[in-house]
């Protein structure tokens, strides 16, 4: 009976530093997530931006006939 506690024990114990591994993980990669977020944004702004300026551009060039 007792080593079957002590096994217990020591297995509960190991699931206990695994959760605080993932939880560890998990919260870095909850960051990276906001991170990326926040990039893919502000390049999503500077597309748009440099959108803009190209479509100005093209319509100061004068069409051609043919």
């Amino acid at each position: 009976m007792d080593a079957e506690l002590s096994s217990l024990e020591e297995r509960l114990a190991q699931l206990v530093q695994r959760l605080h591994v993932l939880q560890e993980e998990n919260r870095e990669l909850r960051q990276q997530l906001a991170a990326r977020t926040d990039e893919n944004a502000r390049i999503g702004e500077k597309l748009q931006a440099a959108r803009t300026r190209v479509e100005a551009l093209l319509k100061l060039i004068p069409e051609t006939e043919t």
